[in-house]
């Protein structure tokens, strides 16, 4: 099971002491806790991509491109790519560039977003953004498997003899999770294709979150990938952590009560009841994070979100170091202890390589 972080890249005000960062500094941050969940032995981080303030990354492969060429292990993905505002043939190429700088540490989560005006910014209509992501993705699909694309479609300019460059490495395109909190045709269109189903985890019920993965593994089955326990299951979560449960309500409630998302409504106390956002101890962490076996099944992939809010970059790495040291060494020992033998493993570069060498290249009509 792989374990990791993802960022929003919000700039938020820090409330204990009236100051926000600058740009230039979250950018800055961004790259540090990134660097830093290689140091301490996590496996994954993901940016997202907003293009809008309070929110910094714009561009993630510009960002993720200059991380991997710090890092050695890390791997690298999307909390978001725009496959409803981005055009399919630069997401194609963006991609498969980072691919070749990366040695393949690469893989990207799809989604529509939740802001409603970058849809005119990028000509497009929010109220087509589940026809634009149906459309959009498998457009994309198609130029990182064929070498030669004829295309046409509804929601951009046709293509005729186009070959997407680089080409995918090793001939293997990334391995693409889609993204959705509350859309079950994200859902079926990850389970029509195979691919891997991330649920944000973070503002629901568990009652939700079990609703939604449960249909996409249905109907991954239906869709003759493997049984329904084989799909592959990304979750979030939200997690601030002390040495006793005392000390982190009481540092992380300021934080809480003025976050851009979800201050200002439930209190930390009712939020933490009634979604996964988990405050207090490592050992309570370890406990919270184990219990959502119980409603998703065994999963691949686990990111906390720990930057959010405007909280400083030292507490960050803070929570970087309680995380690598205390909760994910427990956490990968308890899941593989429970996890059969027949559930697989996040997919990567070389089990997607292995994978190809003995399955028939996938053709599509033009």
């Amino acid at each position: 099971m792989q374990f990791g972080i993802f960022s929003v890249s919000d700039i938020t005000t820090d409330p204990t002491n009236g100051r926000a960062p600058s740009e230039a500094e979250r950018v800055k941050a961004i790259v540090a806790i990134a660097k830093k969940a290689e140091e301490v032995g996590l496996d994954v981080f993901a940016l997202g991509e907003h293009h809008n303030p309070p929110f910094v990354s714009s561009s993630p492969t510009t960002t993720l491109g200059y991380i991997a060429g710090q890092t050695t292990t890390l791997h690298l993905s999307t909390a978001t790519t725009l496959i409803t505002t981005n055009d399919p043939v630069k997401i194609a190429e963006d991609y498969a560039m980072l691919q070749h700088l990366s040695g393949g540490r690469v893989d990207l989560m799809m989604g529509r977003g939740n802001t409603g005006p970058v849809y005119p910014w990028f000509g497009q209509d929010i109220r087509t953004g589940i026809e634009l992501a149906v459309e959009n993705y498998a457009l994309l699909r198609r130029l990182w498997r064929e070498d030669v694309v004829d295309w046409s479609g509804k929601f951009r300019t046709p293509l005729e003899g186009f070959t997407s460059t680089p080409r995918p490495l090793d001939g293997v395109a990334p391995f693409v999770w889609h993204g959705s909190i509350r859309s079950p045709e994200i859902a079926e269109q990850a389970a029509f294709y195979g691919d891997g189903f991330f649920h944000n985890h973070i503002f629901w019920p568990k009652e939700h979150t079990q609703r939604m993965v449960e249909f996409y593994r249905r109907r991954f089955e239906h869709h003759g990938h493997g049984t329904a326990d084989q799909a592959i299951v990304g979750l979030g979560g939200q997690v601030f952590m002390r040495g006793n449960s005392q000390d982190a309500v009481r540092e992380f409630r300021p934080y809480f009560d003025n976050a851009p998302v979800y201050g200002h409504g439930p209190s930390l106390e009712d939020f933490s009841r009634e979604t996964p956002l988990t405050v207090g101890s490592p050992q309570q962490v370890i406990e919270r994070t184990l219990g959502f076996r119980d409603y998703v099944g065994d999963y691949q992939r686990q990111l906390f979100l720990i930057d959010h809010a405007g909280l400083p970059l030292k507490t960050v790495l803070e929570q970087l170091d309680l995380l690598g040291e205390e909760v994910v060494p427990v956490l990968r020992r308890e899941f593989a202890a429970l996890k059969p033998a027949h559930v697989p493993d996040a997919p990567t570069h070389a089990s997607l390589v292995a994978a190809a060498q003995t399955q028939p290249r996938e053709v599509t009509a033009s």
